[in-house]
């Protein structure tokens, strides 16, 4: 075996894992296979998280796992599978960021480290063994991964920066209802 075809080999493999576990995830919040709770749990749970619009945050996300972990299994339009997968990931970290990275707190190991595989991937491109190398990488040009990317990591700051400004809004919110139901401060009489 040369060197080019176990490169080849192991972006196969890489790609085949990395999508099958995004896929699984994303068809837990679209239609609660795997013991997911489908998008309408799913948006409760967004909706907890700070995310709004929650039902059209819980669609997104799980097309982002779904069809980009699909599509980087396949190896078809790798740049964009990709970068969608690595932008749903990015909202999976704000999520589990303040429990710090070990994912056995609670914190964001493995939805950075699917994140990380998905966009390596969506870079190095699916190799010989994909669809993309079977329609002559017609989706899978210079221009498709640095608009992939650009396009995915817009997006997903927009959308963790409307989460934490959210999350800001309601703890304010949260703060002052505290103080109100307190009362005035009372004055001392001595």
């Amino acid at each position: 075996m040369t060197t080019l075809n176990r490169r080849d080999l192991g972006l196969l493999v890489l790609r085949v894992g990395t999508g099958a576990v995004l896929a699984a995830h994303g068809t837990q919040k679209l239609f609660g296979w795997f013991g997911g709770g489908g998008v309408e749990a799913t948006a409760k749970g967004m909706e907890a998280m700070g995310f709004h619009p929650p039902r059209e945050s819980a669609i997104a996300a799980g097309l982002g796992e779904a069809g980009g972990g699909v599509l980087l299994a396949l190896g078809l339009a790798t740049p964009a599978a990709g970068a969608a997968a690595a932008g749903a990931m990015a909202g999976a970290v704000a999520v589990h960021a303040p429990a710090g990275f070990f994912a056995a707190g609670g914190g964001y190991e493995y939805p950075a480290f699917l994140g990380f595989s998905a966009a390596a991937i969506g870079i190095a491109g699916a190799g010989r063994y994909s669809l993309d190398h079977a329609t002559g990488h017609v989706l899978d040009r210079p221009w498709v991964v640095a608009t992939a990317f650009l396009g995915s990591a817009l997006a997903a700051a927009a959308v963790v920066g409307r989460r934490a400004q959210a999350r800001a809004e309601a703890t304010h919110e949260a703060e002052a209802d505290e103080v109100e139901a307190d009362g005035p401060a009372e004055e001392s009489t001595t």
